[in-house]
């Protein structure tokens, strides 16, 4: 007998009415309250849709982010000014063939990182208390975070890119001991830079960084495992 195992990645399309009413909040049309409404029934409608076809492990489908990514910097201060297009960079497909979108310009962290609320805290709760299936809650990886770290920007808080990655693994770290604190036991750590390293383009920018592609692959390994370690109650999943 074949045991077929799956689950959502993570992320799935925000419906209709939520990008409304997020560019509704945004020029102060909805009230905050209103907003939190809608959001939480398009949380709701995620959930819905995951547990309709039998799945087993059901996401919020990241539906209160701006990016997958994005709750570590709207959680933690010390990133500097940054748009969407920070985690939208690079090169993308569609029907109408390759799109390439530049990295933003003076990217870098420009304090110590400060964590000033908990990542994903309020979007486990809430997936848990809504859903009768494994809530599954999804942390960006490490390594991701390079970034958002420059020999520029970020000299004088993080003179390298060591320190500054042992900064992001103690933030994460402290992310899962409040999940499973919670609740939790499926973390997903989310896009690693193992599969972007084949990209020539993409790999030069991480080189660039101060690290060859030997440590990239090493001590990025190294830093997912820091993340995890010690957590033996939780199954850990990657989206590489």
């Amino acid at each position: 007998m074949i045991t077929v195992h799956a689950d959502v990645v993570g992320s799935l399309l925000r419906p209709p009415e939520l990008l409304e009413a997020q560019r509704q909040l945004a020029t102060g049309i909805l009230s905050p309250d209103r907003f939190k409404e809608i959001e939480g029934r398009a949380v709701d409608q995620a959930i819905a849709l995951q547990e309709s076809v039998g799945l087993e492990i059901v996401t919020d489908g990241e539906m209160r982010r701006e990016s997958f990514q994005s709750q570590m910097a709207a959680a933690v201060s010390g990133f500097g000014e940054f748009t969407l297009d920070a985690f939208l960079w690079g090169e993308w497909h569609d029907e109408q063939g390759a799109h390439r979108k530049a990295r933003p310009r003076g990217l870098g962290a420009v304090e110590k990182l400060r964590r000033r609320r908990h990542l994903s805290a309020h979007e486990f709760t809430y997936l848990k208390a809504h859903t009768s299936r494994i809530p599954k809650i999804t942390l960006p990886s490490p390594g991701l975070w390079a970034n958002f770290w420059s020999a520029e920007s970020s000299r004088e808080a993080y003179p390298t890119l060591d320190a500054f990655f042992a900064d992001i693994v103690e933030i994460l770290r402290d992310e899962v001991r409040e999940l499973v604190r919670l609740g939790a036991t499926y973390i997903q750590l989310d896009a690693p830079h193992y599969g972007l390293l084949l990209d020539p383009k993409t790999r030069s920018f991480y080189e660039r960084q101060g690290w060859s592609l030997e440590k990239w692959l090493s001590a990025g390994i190294e830093l997912d495992n820091a993340v995890m370690e010690g957590f033996p109650d939780v199954t850990f999943g990657f989206h590489v």
